[in-house]
């Protein structure tokens, strides 16, 4: 994993959510941002990590897109690693 494939695994996953008529709502609803203010959000800083955390909270939404893309549920958490907002600051 690297920064490249963790920024494809979220805008995949963000695609994914974007096409899905049930997965969509609950994103904006938690997130606050209407639909037609994804395609500027998604280029602010943490706004991708935001993608993988909604996943990650939520363990049907992640079998779902992982079953339906057949990708990995732990890279989910190894790729937010990688991503501003997503990353542990140790000191």
């Amino acid at each position: 994993m690297n920064l490249e494939h963790a920024q494809a695994l979220a805008i995949n996953a963000l695609v994914f959510l974007a096409e899905d008529s049930e997965l969509l709502p609950r994103f904006l609803d938690l997130t606050g941002i209407r639909a037609d203010q994804i395609r500027s959000a998604a280029s602010e800083p943490g706004f991708l990590a935001g993608v993988l955390q909604f996943y990650l909270a939520h363990e049907p939404t992640l079998m779902r897109y992982c079953e339906s893309t057949e990708t990995d549920p732990a890279m989910f958490s190894q790729a937010l690693q990688f991503l501003p907002g997503g990353r542990q600051e140790h000191e």
